[in-house]
């Protein structure tokens, strides 16, 4: 059985990871506005990995007899300037996940929970994953700038991301 202050914050983040999912579909949304099929495609997939990451923090409250908290989820932003604005704001928001996670972590070590705590060190490892891949497309992005052809190719090449 978990105690409340663990279930309470799993529930909170099962719903991070919600929104997650939603903002990515956002973004997806934008990008297909601008014809970036493949930028959309790839943020298709980041939508559908948070989606999953939320569902296996469903399970996990479900498998040690927890309740699954379900808490509305804000409306993201639909409008950005730019590929480089977009994957800022995707690296900034990984680096909000990785911290919320790190909490959890703690939270888990303090309440000497450690069947949350080995739960969730997936997710660490996870993250470090989300961070450099973010940061990896956005190097990219800024080094093909405005230039079309560049965006072009780079497009192609997040298009072929395949799910999970």
């Amino acid at each position: 059985m978990l105690k409340d202050k663990i279930q309470k914050a799993l529930n909170a983040q099962m719903n991070f990871e919600m929104s997650s999912s939603y903002l990515y579909l956002a973004m997806a949304a934008y990008f297909e506005s601008e014809n970036l099929n493949g930028f959309a495609k790839w943020m298709k997939v980041q939508s559908g990995e948070e989606y999953g990451h939320a569902m296996k923090i469903y399970g996990y409250l479900n498998q040690r007899s927890g309740r699954v908290n379900l808490a509305a989820i804000d409306a993201p932003k639909s409008q950005w300037k730019g590929a480089t604005e977009v994957f800022t704001e995707t690296l900034k928001h990984e680096q909000k996940v990785t911290t919320a996670i790190d909490k959890l972590v703690d939270l888990a070590v303090t309440e000497k929970d450690h069947a949350t705590n080995a739960f969730l060190q997936w997710f660490v490892t996870e993250q470090v994953e989300e961070e450099a891949t973010a940061m990896n497309i956005l190097d990219k992005v800024k080094l093909v700038g405005d230039n079309k052809n560049g965006l072009f190719l780079l497009d192609r090449e997040l298009g072929m991301r395949a799910a999970g």
